[in-house]
């Protein structure tokens, strides 16, 4: 971690204010991304939910091997086998701030949660996640999305209209190899931006929610330097809404183009779709039909620093042997993230006065699958 003990003067909080965060999901990014944000010796805690893993992670802490930072445990300040195991009680008893070592008996902060970062899979076809959250917000609590797509916010606008959302973005390579033991093969980008009332709202409605911007972009800038200075990440980046929503409608070049591919191909990693000529075709036009749609709904084209279509393949042809989420859900029998990466952009296109045809089609394609599939399996249980 970075030794730097500096604080730049609009971040200045006193030092007997603990600020409280917790991650709502323990998966590979979740966990990896939490232990850089825990940093007890500046008065930041950092709290983790989890399922499937609760146990290990409550005994044992998360382990760690990363590409970045070597070998270490993560020791969360406390560990909710659920949401409403963290839900804030007034009647909590005080917690103590000073013990570096943490215990998965710790109550929730008895005046609540700062920042709630959500870091689970977008299904808003099977789950209302805004919903699913609210006992732990707060007046005071900023939510924080690090999720794939597009469109995953406004959810969480709706049901909080007056808590500051900051949207997220990563690049990184990382694994769960088992419960609570954490794989980091490379990156570690994450592209932060407040969010308002989305880039479609009228403009008095995006006058109306100026307060609130300003407050995300606030969060956004004490999450980046903690991230930064404190937990070493030295490539966070702080984005205007705008800004961040072109780096979520960029990244669906690749997880819009590759992802469903796998899946529809028979389970073809990235790199090995490009090995044949007619997969190339259609992942490079999957990824035009994106560059060509995205002005639209941004109000101006890609700008020049992101990678191009031509440079995405180049450097995922490098990327041999990664097979995408997706791939995996769908193997595992898992729902997959459909709507986020494929069903919002269409529609938020056509709101836009665009039609995607190729990515309408693989939606149509791959939610006929899983509901085939599940269908399916629902008749076996009868």
């Amino acid at each position: 971690m970075a030794a730097n003990e500096s604080t730049p003067p609009t971040l200045t909080r006193t030092s007997t204010e603990p600020v409280h965060v917790l991650f709502v999901g323990a998966g590979a990014v979740g966990c990896f991304y939490a232990s850089r944000l825990h940093h007890p010796s500046q008065n930041v805690y950092t709290s983790l939910t989890a399922r499937s893993n609760y146990s290990a992670i409550a005994s044992s802490g998360v382990v760690l091997q990363t590409h970045s930072f070597g070998n270490y445990t993560f020791w969360p300040y406390a560990v909710f086998p659920s949401i409403s195991a963290a839900a804030p009680n007034a009647s909590s008893p005080s917690t103590n701030h000073a013990s570096s070592r943490q215990s998965s008996s710790r109550p929730p902060p008895p005046h609540g949660w700062d920042y709630i970062i959500v870091t689970t899979k977008a299904l808003p076809d099977r789950s209302d996640d805004a919903a699913l959250i609210a006992p732990l917000v707060s007046a005071k609590s900023c939510i924080v999305l690090i999720q794939n797509g597009v469109g995953v916010e406004e959810p969480y606008r709706t049901r909080f209209p007056q808590n500051p959302i900051v949207s997220a973005v990563t690049v990184i390579s990382a694994e769960q190899i088992k419960n609570g033991l954490i794989r980091q093969n490379r990156w570690t980008r994450i592209s932060l931006g407040p969010y308002g009332a989305g880039l479609a709202s009228p403009p008095g409605e995006a006058a109306s929610t100026a307060q609130v911007v300003r407050r995300g972009q606030e969060c956004m800038e004490r999450l980046a330097h903690w991230w930064n200075e404190y937990g070493g990440i030295r490539d966070v980046e702080t984005h205007t809404e705008l800004e961040l929503q072109t780096i979520r409608w960029h990244k669906l070049c690749i997880n819009a183009a590759f992802n469903p591919t796998a899946v529809l191909s028979g389970g073809r990693g990235n790199a090995d779709q490009l090995t044949d000529l007619e997969l190339r075709e259609h992942v490079t036009a999957i990824m035009k039909e994106i560059w060509d749609s995205a002005p639209h709904v941004l109000g101006k084209p890609f700008p020049d620093n992101l990678a191009t279509p031509d440079r995405i393949i180049k450097s995922t042809e490098r990327n041999t042997g990664a097979r995408p989420s997706m791939l995996l859900d769908w193997e595992a029998g898992r729902p997959m993230e459909l709507e986020v990466i494929l069903g919002n952009p269409v529609r938020i296109a056509r709101a836009a006065g665009v039609e995607m045809p190729k990515l309408q089609s693989l939606y149509a394609l791959l939610r006929s699958m899983q509901k085939v599939r599940e269908d399916r399996k629902a008749k076996e249980k009868l």
